[in-house]
């Protein structure tokens, strides 16, 4: 059994600015989202985490070391945020309004269409980021980590375990440092105990 407190980033500009698609540009947190990771460490003082592993970016491993209280992180490439392509730095209103029928596509089969038209499919996330969780299991049995990533990956990884066709992954809510936690099994059957809980 894997015991994972699964972290979304802090606040970052892009979050502020009507929720720019950041994907793989690295910025950093607010003011705001300092904080928001600080809380995330309150929330989770005398709770025994064995290690934490965090995306390159840095709005990412920044909130992992202010919400574990440590400089001990290990940064994986797996779990980035998915390459949104095209539409990176832009609102969705901005992108659909620039090629509808791209956003089409993504939603109806995010699988198989690209992000963004040149940027990641959904099945390419879920492949690296489910990879990762399998190596997690395997290294920390019967162990509790924390891992800080992003709303995308997040979200598909977990409409992937979940069972969830891929196109329905935004209906999982994810907020900025929202906690959730869950539990992988030997066979890596995924329970889910806790879902976006913020401090």
């Amino acid at each position: 059994m894997l015991n994972v407190y699964l972290l979304r980033h802090g606040e970052t500009q892009f979050n502020a600015d009507g929720n720019r698609y950041c994907g793989r540009t690295d910025i950093p947190l607010t003011a705001k989202g300092i904080a928001q990771a600080n809380a995330v460490f309150e929330q989770l003082k005398g709770k025994k985490i064995d290690a934490v592993y965090s995306s390159p970016l840095m709005r990412a491993n920044h909130t992992a070391k202010i919400a574990a209280g440590s400089e001990s992180v290990a940064v994986d490439e797996r779990i980035i945020e998915i390459d949104f392509g095209n539409w990176e730095g832009k609102r969705r209103e901005e992108f659909v309004a620039e090629n509808p029928g791209l956003w089409q596509l993504w939603s109806d089969n995010p699988a198989i269409h690209a992000a963004g038209g040149n940027g990641e499919t959904a099945s390419q996330v879920v492949t690296r980021v489910d990879n990762f969780f399998k190596e997690m299991l395997a290294k920390h049995k019967d162990q509790t980590i924390m891992v800080v990533g992003h709303n995308g990956i997040n979200r598909l990884y977990m409409a992937h375990k979940l069972g969830m066709p891929l196109k329905n992954y935004r209906k999982i809510v994810q907020h900025n440092s929202s906690l959730t936690f869950f539990q992988l099994d030997t066979d890596g059957e995924l329970t889910l105990e806790k879902l976006n809980a913020t401090a």
